[in-house]
């Protein structure tokens, strides 16, 4: 997948068939929609291509009221987004920045400027609820007036239900809020995970006994927060099980940036000490412990540190007993 920021780049195809959104978490509704704009695109002889937005249209609107706790939490980073768009096999994905010159391009001016002469759009795909341009002005009927004048078709695709429930990022939100992982595991289609750089840290863990990978969430309002039981992809040849926290570390710090901290209950050997600096590790948070919470003292944190590690030893077990009676009903 070829990743652009902005439209202007000679690379870009001069015909596409696009769609377009915030995509945060790309659930199972916008996996269907991104498996619709393929199967066009290949009947079209057309590359597929997502136009989205950094930052969410919702953060940039936030921040000019001052008023930043309207901002939506956030599902994933950017990273992970285009990453889940690759997966859909989407072949161009189009970043533009959200800013005071987009969010006051009027409907009509969108189309013309952003759509037909920067994406080259031929076929254009959106949801039920689609709404564009300054003030939100803009809507299906105008899109798909507009397609007969400048020569591009236009779809709309239905709301997707999973049990008759609508599948949102609002929902994944509240899901993950809720500290409900398998829920959100089953309108992500995926179990919830976040991607990132092994960074250093102030090596508080190792001092705890806890030895842990950080990993920054680079947005202010994550949709989960608590601890976790993990599983950790790309230090071994089989994820790694593990504990993590996702917050702002209260009794430590609480600098209101976001850290994603995991410690590994069995650390590989080969690795070494320091060996995983550096590496990109996808960590997939399968099971809610508890929420994040202030100690008195690091004593006390290392206490709690210790009972979350023997939960999610527990949790593991259990999730192994579960998957090795279901192999046995199986086989019989």
């Amino acid at each position: 997948m070829q990743v652009f920021r902005g439209f202007h780049h000679a690379a870009l195809a001069p015909a596409c068939a696009l769609t377009i959104g915030n995509f945060d978490g790309v659930h199972r509704g916008h996996q269907a929609m991104l498996a619709l704009l393929h199967s066009e695109a290949r009947h079209r002889g057309q590359p597929s291509c997502v136009l989205t937005f950094e930052p969410h249209p919702r953060d940039y609107f936030a921040a000019l009221a001052g008023k930043p706790e309207l901002a939506p939490a956030r599902i994933a980073t950017l990273r992970d987004k285009l990453t889940e768009l690759q997966r859909c096999e989407v072949d161009q994905a189009v970043v533009l920045r959200f800013d005071r010159e987009l969010s006051s391009l009027a409907p009509q001016a969108f189309i013309r400027e952003v759509l037909v002469r920067g994406l080259g759009a031929r076929y254009v795909l959106v949801g039920d609820d689609f709404r564009f341009g300054a003030k939100r002005a803009g809507d299906y009927a105008m899109l798909d007036a507009a397609g007969e004048d400048y020569g591009f078709d236009v779809a709309r695709m239905m709301s997707y239900e999973v049990h008759g429930q609508r599948v949102s990022s609002s929902v994944v939100r509240e899901a993950l809020a809720a500290g409900d992982m398998e829920h959100a595991a089953r309108l992500l289609g995926r179990p919830y995970s976040i991607s990132g750089h092994v960074i250093h840290g102030r090596k508080l863990g190792r001092n705890l006994g806890f030895r842990t990978l950080n990993l920054r969430f680079h947005h202010r309002k994550a949709a989960a927060q608590g601890i976790f039981a993990v599983r950790v992809h790309g230090l071994a040849d089989e994820p790694l099980a593990g504990v993590a926290s996702l917050g702002v570390r209260p009794t430590v710090e609480d600098a209101g940036r976001v850290l994603l901290e995991v410690y590994c209950l069995d650390w590989p050997a080969p690795l070494g000490a320091e060996g995983a600096y550096g590496k990109i590790v996808r960590v997939e948070l399968m099971h809610k412990l508890r929420d994040e919470a202030r100690f008195e003292d690091l004593d006390a944190l290392k206490a709690a540190i210790d009972r979350d590690v023997e939960n999610a030893r527990t949790f593991f077990a259990s999730l192994h007993e579960q998957t090795r009676r279901q192999t046995t009903r199986d086989r019989i």
